[in-house]
């Protein structure tokens, strides 16, 4: 259990002394940095935190068994590590603002703080956040190396299995409406017909490959440079320690972590975490396609296309009765704006790497998290609530394919470019099915016509 201190206490670091609130399990170096930083009141994302708890929890295992530091202590953080991220209330005990140090050591101090505390009740001896808890570590290479893991587990875990359910959606609904024809569309304007399951092989195919991407991403994601401490020399660690630590949390996440090539690449720069910003910039704008396809799709319903009817969700309008908008697919295209955003803000803080240290890192760490969060979140809405649900209109979309001008396009090889154009144009001008007016300026026969012009054939 954990025993909150009740009273305000006073505290000293290398600064000299600073008083805590009462029930805290930080100590002077959080509390400072809650002070230093009261920005946005936005905190370091909950799975970055428990992935810089499980990294704690691996480099303790490591110190026990490299022998860095006492084995009842070393056990005491394991267990303080497992009490915390057990615990429902955990993110009340790291309150540190996103937009602080540049290298994330308030974060790692906070982490070291909280586990020290913890770890002392439970020994009942004190344990030290930097001679201990911190042990063979340095902000400079814990931090990235939270990045790195907090990521490839929301993209093993979170992301990518629900891209592979928005695509089973999209090719499971494919299948069922398939067979209704419509008039395709370029620059907006009306083109040769499509099935639908051709149109939403296309969506599928675009996420299959968004998901073939970021997999190939999480590779690099999988090297961590935990073991190069300060800038990158391993200093104040065994030479075993990366390897030891790199076995521990693998164990601990089932994924499979190695060391990186280069420890001093991953922590002057953040080029690992701005390709995968990247990948989530592609997907976000794959989902946008997608979504905007189904708003324009589902638009009117008597002005607009009105191809397809989107499940209605709710009321769309505080003045205008029966009103019903596609909520699901814009709510997708502002994630994928944020998304794109967060991209721009990523590049930024990825230039940021000034010698041996990336200096804009707890705001990479946010922005990577927010947006595998946001991508999952509404892939999982987009299947359930606009994809699976949404009806066809056939008597819609076969009035407008029959009047569809360019049809005549089949006739090209027959009568050639110029002639099918003028029967395009009469069509268009006199509001006409292109049958009938390929018929009285063409030699074919209703017979040939009907063949040729046939929507589904074309497709």
């Amino acid at each position: 259990m954990m025993k909150n201190k009740t009273e305000s206490r006073l505290v000293s670091d290398s600064l000299g002394e600073i008083t805590l609130p009462p029930n805290v399990l930080y100590a002077a170096q959080t509390q400072r940095a809650i002070e230093n930083f009261p920005i946005s009141g936005r905190r370091m994302p909950k799975n970055f935190i428990q992935a810089l708890v499980l990294i704690k929890k691996a480099a303790a295992t490591a110190n026990i068994q490299l022998e860095q530091i006492p084995p009842n202590f070393g056990h005491a953080i394991v267990k303080a590590c497992d009490t915390l991220l057990e615990h429902p209330r955990l993110m009340e005990h790291f309150p540190v603002d996103i937009f602080q140090t540049g290298s994330g050591t308030s974060s790692n101090m906070n982490a070291n703080e909280v586990l020290a505390s913890l770890a002392s009740d439970i020994l009942n001896e004190p344990i030290d956040p930097n001679d201990h808890v911190n042990c063979s570590q340095s902000s400079n290479d814990v931090i990235p190396t939270a990045i790195h893991v907090s990521c490839a587990i929301a993209l093993h875990s979170d992301l990518i299995p629900a891209l592979n359910y928005l695509s089973s959606a999209i090719c499971k609904k494919a299948k069922q409406v398939g067979h209704f024809v419509k008039t395709g569309r370029t620059h907006l304007m009306d083109a040769m017909p499509i099935r639908f399951d051709q149109c939403m092989s296309g969506w599928a195919n675009q996420i299959d490959n968004n998901v073939v991407h970021l997999k190939t991403l999480q590779n690099s994601l999988q090297e961590l440079c935990q073991g190069g401490t300060a800038v990158g020399t391993g200093v104040n660690a065994p030479a075993e320690f990366a390897i030891q630590f790199i076995e521990n949390i693998s164990n601990l996440t089932d994924l499979n972590f190695k060391s990186a090539p280069n420890f001093f690449s991953q922590m002057g720069s953040q080029d690992v975490a701005v390709s995968v910003s990247g990948g989530l910039k592609t997907t976000a704008v794959s989902l946008m396609k997608i979504s905007n396809d189904l708003r324009w799709m589902n638009s009117g319903p008597l002005s607009g296309l009105g191809e397809i009817e989107l499940e209605p969700l709710q009321p769309g309008s505080s003045i205008m009765p029966g009103k019903v908008n596609p909520v699901i697919p814009e709510a997708a295209t502002m994630v994928s704006a944020q998304v794109i955003g967060n991209d721009s803000t990523i590049t930024i803080a990825g230039q940021s790497g000034n010698f041996e240290l990336n200096v804009m890192l707890p705001l990479i760490a946010s922005n990577l998290l927010d947006s595998i969060q946001l991508l999952t979140n509404v892939s999982h809405l987009l299947a359930d609530k606009a994809v699976t649900s949404f009806s066809v209109n056939q008597e819609k979309i076969e009035e407008t394919l029959a009047r569809n001008p360019i049809l005549v396009t089949a006739l090209n090889p027959i009568i050639g470019y110029a002639k099918s154009a003028e029967i395009a144009k009469q069509a268009y001008r006199e509001n006409r099915p292109i049958i009938e007016v390929a018929s009285e300026n063409t030699d074919l026969s209703q017979d040939e016509l009907n063949k040729l012009l046939n929507p589904k054939s074309l497709t």
